[in-house]
């Protein structure tokens, strides 16, 4: 009897980290993670709840080498922006109107905006602070290996130019290799997805597979 009870202490306090470590994976992610230089693109930032409280508002900070143009409106949601000294789009913030359309746990919302890419390739990083409903703020500003990471795009060279109403231009081998840049980002998109699964489901196996180890020494002592 006294042996069941251990097993049983054992198996809730492993089913409770178990249970607590799933949301740890849902950060806030702003896609496509790939693009081109110059290109209109448009950016979806993901924002998902890791806890038992609603968040209230988002703010996104725009890389200084980045162009905001404009966003999608949202339902129950007021969008603000503020400027630099050069009069340039600095931060995006997107705030519920009330408690209703705030974003509840176990939920998610996506808003987007569209911006044009810089000339130069490179990495751009989004800096990502999420409020919550307690007063928290939850900084996702770290790099890639940090508990708190931001997103990061990587903008690859291109060959077309691109006019003042975000329209490309150039030569035919210009357009297919544009082509082909958008098709490679959808399917480095669709691995970063697909990578972010795998570690997931390789985590939840790692907890499970102690959990089976640790009952089976028990049963073993027994």
């Amino acid at each position: 009897m006294i042996h069941n009870k251990k097993l049983l202490s054992v198996l809730v306090a492993f089913a409770a980290v178990f249970f607590i470590a799933l949301p740890v994976s849902a950060h806030v992610t702003v896609n496509p993670t790939q693009s081109t230089t110059e290109a209109w693109e448009t950016y979806e930032v993901r924002i998902p709840v890791e806890k038992d409280i609603a968040t209230t508002k988002v703010t996104i900070k725009i890389p200084e080498n980045v162009e905001y143009k404009m966003y999608e409106p949202v339902a129950g949601w007021k969008t603000t922006t503020t400027t630099d000294d050069n009069d340039k789009v600095a931060t995006v913030t997107w705030e519920a109107d009330s408690e209703e359309t705030a974003i509840k746990p176990g939920e998610y919302r996506v808003f987007t905006f569209r911006a044009q890419n810089p000339k130069e390739p490179g990495d751009i990083a989004w800096d990502a602070f999420q409020y919550y409903a307690d007063g928290s703020i939850v900084e996702w500003t770290g790099d890639s290996d940090a508990e708190l990471p931001h997103s990061i795009t990587s903008i690859a060279q291109s060959n077309a130019t691109v006019d003042s109403h975000g329209h490309s231009h150039g030569t035919d081998e210009a357009t297919d290799d544009t082509a082909d840049d958008h098709h490679a980002t959808d399917e480095d998109t669709e691995h970063s997805h697909e990578g972010t699964n795998t570690n997931t489901i390789l985590s939840i196996i790692a907890i499970v597979l102690s959990v089976v180890a640790i009952v089976l020494t028990f049963i073993r002592k027994k």
